[in-house]
């Protein structure tokens, strides 16, 4: 049986870094960030280009479920609508699959923090605070496992991802 980690969280909240981490720690695993599929200039948000990156994506997903190399799957994304994990999820040949749907928060304290310290380098514009303050409430509605990572390095949330 292989298992899917779904990894969702608002930009900023540590979806990639743990997404990486937990890769090495599980056996045989493969990851993909969503903004892979998507990383266009300009960055442009239609029906058509939404439509495009979750046919990308479902179409990666099932090639790594298909492959027999890997038993663990980790996905991480901007998953802040119950509506993408299940559209994700609707695409996905899951028949032999154990699914962990995962939503990292955090508190606007470590978030603004976090958003700061990436501006500061250069590796996100400072529009994307107010966009990320926006969308923490929105994961207390989603059917996801919570975990809280304002106080917990990358290495903690991948173990806590990992004991799920």
């Amino acid at each position: 049986m292989k298992t899917i980690y779904l990894i969702g969280g608002t930009m900023g909240v540590g979806k990639t870094t743990a997404g990486q981490i937990l890769k090495r720690k599980l056996n045989n695993s493969v990851f993909l960030d969503g903004d892979w599929c998507w990383d266009a200039d300009p960055f442009i948000v239609t029906d058509e280009t939404k439509a495009m990156v979750l046919d990308n994506i479902k179409s990666l997903l099932n090639n790594f479920l298909h492959c027999s190399a890997y038993k663990n799957i980790i996905f991480c994304w901007v998953m802040h609508e119950q509506e993408i994990i299940d559209d994700v999820l609707a695409g996905l040949d899951i028949s032999d699959c154990e699914i962990k749907k995962i939503s990292l928060i955090c508190n606007e304290n470590s978030l603004k923090k976090r958003l700061e310290g990436d501006i500061e380098k250069g590796i996100r514009d400072i529009d994307i605070i107010e966009r990320s303050l926006a969308r923490l409430p929105m994961y207390d509605k989603l059917d996801t496992t919570k975990i809280d990572t304002s106080l917990l390095t990358a290495i903690e949330v991948a173990e806590k991802i990992a004991e799920l």
